[in-house]
Formats: structure tokens, sequence, C-alpha cells
């Protein structure tokens, strides 16, 4: 599979490119027209083999859900504009899913618009956040709920750096190459059951593989649905209840490991429903179950209550009624309304017994 990737976008066509050191931010430190946003633990684990960066074109990012924000968004924006480069200003960031929707909502906001190349560092942004074009804050207690569209000019993503992932970090990326895997129906699930732990032990060219693999995945449906209105809205599965045990777990629970306790819920739901089989619902769960080993989950977190006050505050819920999305009779993926409580309540219950949360 090519180390390169071409998406074409409404706003501009950007590139994925798979690269072998850190050369090019080097590179690019050399231009007067380049600010750096880093995130801090990347920038002290790394810096030896990055460049020295003027302290005028460098900010130094504690990547936390809590600074994911407006006011992180105008500190970073303040910075800039005391450089002398206005729209010919090119932001660089590096870093992980926070940093990329600090500094994608500041490049779509400076001066209408500027150029922006992104170095992902997490396996979750590798595999997924970092094509499409989303950037999104947090505000007033809402998780996600400002945002704007605008992909990088060019994403570079060096392998190497998911060596110094925590295994927390590391296995919450893998929840989103599950979530393809599962996506892509029975041969996803095929392969994934087969490779889940060589990529556990840390396999690299088996996860450069799955990586390559699910952007090529999610590529045409962005490509197909950039504005998230028809097809790409499939891309949420299991983000109603995901985003739902993030927000309980005030974020101790990452995305990635959310995503998958998200996914065991909706299936359990689909299976209530009798769209899929017990057994299909068991294969993808022991693949689950694998990636959630470095997560401690509090049975308090799971309460009927505070899980469907935080799915109505999901901004994906466009009225009173819930929505999800979950696997078909078909094992393909569908939109459906009016899930009942009672259902979730079952789903939930039943991932509470499957994971033994006590």
């Amino acid at each position: 599979m090519s180390n390169s990737m071409s998406i074409k976008s409404k706003f501009k066509n950007y590139n994925v490119q798979f690269v072998n050191d850190l050369e090019s931010v080097i590179v690019l430190a050399k231009c007067k027209e380049t600010f750096f946003v880093i995130d801090k633990i990347v920038y002290n684990l790394y810096k030896n083999q990055l460049p020295q960066f003027p302290k005028e074109r460098l900010y130094l990012l504690d990547a936390l859900e809590s600074k994911k924000n407006m006011c992180t968004v105008l500190e970073i924006c303040e910075l800039m504009t005391n450089m002398r480069a206005k729209r010919n200003t090119h932001l660089v960031s590096i870093g992980g899913g926070i940093t990329q929707d600090i500094t994608g909502f500041v490049a779509s906001s400076l001066y209408r618009g500027i150029k922006w190349t992104f170095y992902p560092t997490t396996l979750l942004a590798a595999c997924d956040s970092c094509i499409g074009g989303k950037s999104s804050l947090n505000y007033k207690g809402f998780k996600n709920l400002l945002g704007s569209f605008y992909p990088p000019d060019e994403i570079l993503i060096y392998p190497q750096v998911f060596k110094t992932l925590t295994s927390k970090d590391y296995c919450s990326g893998l929840g989103e190459v599950v979530k393809f895997s599962v996506i892509a129906g029975q041969d996803g699930i095929n392969k994934i059951e087969t490779d889940i732990e060589y990529i556990l032990e840390h396999n690299y060219v088996k996860l450069v593989e799955y990586i390559k693999t699910s952007l090529k995945f999610k590529k045409w449906f962005i490509e197909k649905d950039e504005f998230d209105k028809d097809e790409r809205i499939l891309l949420n599965f299991a983000h109603t209840f995901g985003h739902a045990y993030e927000a309980v777990s005030n974020y101790e629970i990452p995305h990635g490991s959310a995503v998958v306790l998200g996914m065991i819920t909706a299936n359990n739901l689909s299976l209530q429903r009798g769209y899929i089989t017990k057994e299909y619902a068991e294969r993808i769960g022991k693949v689950c179950k694998k990636i959630l080993h470095d997560i401690n989950i509090n049975i308090d977190w799971f309460e009927l209550d505070i899980i469907i006050k935080a799915i109505r505050k999901d901004k994906k819920q466009t009225d009173e009624s819930i929505t999800a999305i979950l696997l078909d009779k078909d094992c393909t993926l569908k939109i459906f309304k009016n899930i009942k409580i009672d259902e979730i309540e079952k789903s939930v219950e039943k991932l509470i017994g499957f994971l033994n949360i006590k």
C-alpha cells in the first residue's frame, strides 16, 4: 500500500504522507512565516530530534480536554497576530486529537483561513481524525459544541512516535481501528480477529497497514459526504454511547476506549432487536475486550440517569428522541431513531456484566 494518499475536499485537496523522520519539521522551522503549536509532552519526548524554535513562534500546549476551548484558541491567535506574516502565516501543529481540534479551529478562523500542516502523534489521530477536516471545541459543559470544517494542507505521519504512547493511549487508538474493521463487515471482523494480538504486541508493520486501511476506508465517506449530512453520519457508529461514557467519566475514559464501550453497547441493542446474532456480537465483543484492559472503570459511571442525561446533551441528538447508529440485519449500519430508555438500560447492564465492572 502506498505511503501517500490524496484527499479531495471542497476547500482544497490535501495529502497524507507517511515519513521516516522529522527532517521536514527542521525545514519548516527555518521559514519565518511558520508558527508551531506542539503538545508539551510530545515536545519533551522528542526535543532532541526537533530544531530550536524561536520563542515567539512556539506555543507549547497542555493537551487536555479542559483546554479545548475558545480561551486557548484566542491565546494562540494573540501570539500569531504579533508575527510579521499575516495571511501567509503557516501554522504547524504536532500532537494528538486535542492539538488538532484547537489548531484546526485557529487555522480556519485566523485571517479567514491560513495554511496548516499537521503531524498526528497519537494513533487515534493518525488512523481517524487527521482527515475529514473537523475541528471542535467544548463550550459550557458540552463536548464539541463549537466547530468548523477546515482540513490541513498536509498531514505527515511519523509512525515512530507511536512507540512512546502509553499503553492506555495506544489501546484507545485501536478503538477506532476496531470500529472501522466492524464497519467493513464480515471480512473486517475476520481480519482483526487474526491480527489483534500482533497489533497489541506492537507489530508496527501490521499497525501501519491498519492505519492506512482505516484512512482509505474513511476517505470514501468524507469525499462522498464532506459535511456530515448523509453517508458520513454512519461513521458515528458507537459514538452516541461513547461520548456519553467519556462525559460521565469526566474524560477519564479516553475517546477511543469510550468508542469501544459504545460499540459493545450498540451491539447489545442490535442483539436485543434481533438485528445481529449472539455469535456475531460475541466475536466483536472479544476483540473489544482485549483493548480495554488498561482502563479503570468505575461502576458509578454507569448509572442510567446520568448516561441518558449525557446522551441528550450530545450535539448529534436533534430532538427529544434518542438516535443511534446500529448494525442492522445484514450487518451494515443504519440510523435508528426513537431508541427506548429500557433498551439502553438492558444494553448497559449487559455491558457491565460482560466486562465484570464492579
